[in-house]
């Protein structure tokens, strides 16, 4: 009888290790974006995906955090590249594209059209991914229709993919100059601490 609790005892600690180290297993979260993503004009470590990981380590998360912005990049390069950076694994996937093809003026359809093949090349290879879009504006120096019509893009594609949306990725930054670096677009690093803060209040959700 002493034995068979000593057993069951041992079974019972055992366990407990086994689950504690699979609920402490590493996760991966890719940011898959343009130069808002990469930092354009700052170091890796300033950007936000970089402050973002910080965050989670501080909270005891762990989660590995990819920046694979591309300056420059449009939703039809993203989709080009897009298989390259699924060779990894991903738990969290945050589409941040867009905002070149809106400066551009490219038709919005095939803006839509990028946007939903690159989410499902990463559902195909990760079927449990859990996909998060960030919502951009562009300025309305192209017409009022295309800027409406660019910005209704992502709330649409978040919801047809039961994916989850950060409504406007630079809110609090856009157009301050404080926040943004001399071309009045990117970012600096005060307003990618706040770009990191926004995303944060999405991620929540999802972690």
């Amino acid at each position: 009888m002493i034995m068979f609790k000593k057993q069951l005892i041992y079974i019972l600690i055992t366990g407990f290790f086994v689950l504690s180290a699979f609920n402490t297993e590493q996760k991966t979260i890719i940011f898959f974006g343009d130069s808002l993503t990469a930092g354009y004009g700052l170091s890796k470590e300033q950007a936000f995906p970089a402050l973002v990981e910080d965050k989670l380590e501080a909270s005891n998360k762990n989660y590995k955090v990819i920046n694979a912005g591309l300056s420059g990049e449009t939703t039809a390069g993203g989709l080009s590249r897009i298989d390259w950076i699924l060779k990894q694994p991903v738990d969290i996937f945050v589409l941040e594209l867009g905002a070149n093809d809106g400066l551009r003026g490219l038709p919005l359809d095939q803006t839509r059209k990028n946007l939903q093949g690159i989410i499902d090349k990463v559902r195909k290879k990760n079927p449990d991914v859990k996909i998060v879009i960030a919502g951009m504006m562009v300025p309305p120096n192209l017409g009022p229709e295309y800027s409406a019509e660019f910005q209704k893009i992502f709330p649409q594609i978040a919801k047809k993919n039961n994916a989850t949306l950060i409504p406007f990725l630079l809110e609090d930054v856009a157009g301050d100059s404080n926040l943004n670096q001399a071309d009045g677009i990117h970012p600096n690093v005060k307003g990618h601490k706040i770009v990191a803060d926004n995303v944060m209040e999405v991620l929540k959700e999802v972690l």
